[in-house]
């Protein structure tokens, strides 16, 4: 597994402020915290949020968190890929057109883990974006990144909790006289006379036998063949308009007698969520987290991203904008030259806190 370093990182707001960042080029990463407090689901929101730095040009990994069941129970050793959580969530990048966020809710009633269906979209470049995900009570969700929301929805609509709402009707089928064929051939077109006798190929009448050919030793001479002019191909009647065309048929929809709303969808830790953790595959390192909250209180979480993430970001992006401009060549007055930019250099070592 890849190690992490306790770090502000290379530019920030308040050295002293430090989060978690991964090491090691080319590594899984797992790591996780129990929280102060279980989470269980009930009549008030689930709010998740954290923030994410990307110092590496990110090229291919993970930067998602994970809210995670398990209790006392819970084994910290063990936690990886195969371990249960009830909702991932964040940034996964890998390429240049994989480049998303992640939301991901476990229902207990299917056992599965389910996707959202559209795409939401993720930052990509070098400075720290909040991520949030809210999940309320009346079956309604919202991500927002850097508190603007970015897509929000129902639970039902948006995660394949539940079944379709309407099914096609296994007692209905097409008719047998059913017409979707919207042209026909004209009954009143005709194939003309001699049409299948005009040949693909004719002999080319501008080939001459050669002066040195000898009809003993090379056989009778024949021109050689080429494409007919006035071949016109197989000859097919003009279609028209069919009168007795009905349509493309649609089986029709009736209620789904299987289908049942689900009033608990939200209640992805209902059976009580105790931990958060990372569990990443990274090619190039160098991503920071920070500033985690779990909590129930929308407005909890919003006045945190006030004393947090919107308190250092004008000094972040100072520092990051002076540290870029470091990394620019000296003018050599040489008005072709271009440079590139400075690489940046990861240390490792094992972050203590969240």
């Amino acid at each position: 597994m890849g190690t992490w370093k306790h770090t502000a990182g290379k530019w920030y707001a308040n050295e002293a402020d430090k989060g978690i960042q991964t090491a090691e080029d080319a590594r899984f990463y797992g790591i996780s915290a129990k929280m102060d407090s279980t989470f269980t689901s009930g009549d008030k929101p689930l709010v998740i949020q954290y923030s994410v730095k990307h110092e590496q040009n990110l090229d291919c990994g993970g930067a998602y968190i994970k809210l995670l069941p398990g209790g006392d129970k819970f084994d910290a050793a063990k936690f990886g890929g195969d371990t249960e959580y009830a909702i991932m969530f964040g940034p996964d990048v890998c390429g240049t057109t994989n480049k998303k966020t992640h939301v991901i809710l476990h229902y207990d009633k299917k056992d599965e883990n389910l996707l959202i269906k559209r795409e939401v979209a993720t930052e990509t470049d070098d400075l720290t974006h909040l991520y949030t995900l809210i999940i309320n009570p009346d079956n309604t969700f919202q991500v927002l990144v850097d508190n603007k929301s970015v897509r929000k929805g129902t639970l039902d609509e948006e995660f394949d909790f539940l079944g379709e709402k309407e099914i096609k009707d296994p007692a209905a089928s097409k008719p047998s006289d059913w017409v979707d064929n919207a042209k026909m051939a004209d009954p009143e077109d005709k194939k003309p006379e001699g049409w299948d006798d005009i040949p693909a190929e004719i002999a080319d009448p501008d080939a001459v036998k050669p002066d040195d050919w000898d009809d003993e030793d090379d056989g009778e001479w024949e021109p050689p063949m080429i494409d007919n002019p006035e071949y016109k191909g197989e000859w097919k009647p003009k279609m028209i308009d069919n009168p007795d065309y009905k349509g493309p048929w649609e089986h029709p929809m009736i209620p789904n007698p299987d289908y049942k709303y689900d009033e608990d969808m939200y209640k992805v830790c209902s059976k009580g969520c105790t931990h958060v953790g990372f569990e990443l595959w990274q090619v190039t390192s160098g991503t920071l987290f920070d500033d985690i909250l779990v909590t129930d209180s929308i407005e909890e979480a919003e006045a945190f991203a006030q004393e947090t993430f919107f308190a250092k970001k004008e000094g972040e992006k100072t520092m990051y904008d002076e540290h870029m401009a470091s990394q620019m060549p000296e003018d050599t007055g040489d008005e072709d030259y271009m440079g590139d930019m400075g690489d940046f250099d990861m240390d490792g070592m094992m972050g203590d806190e969240f």
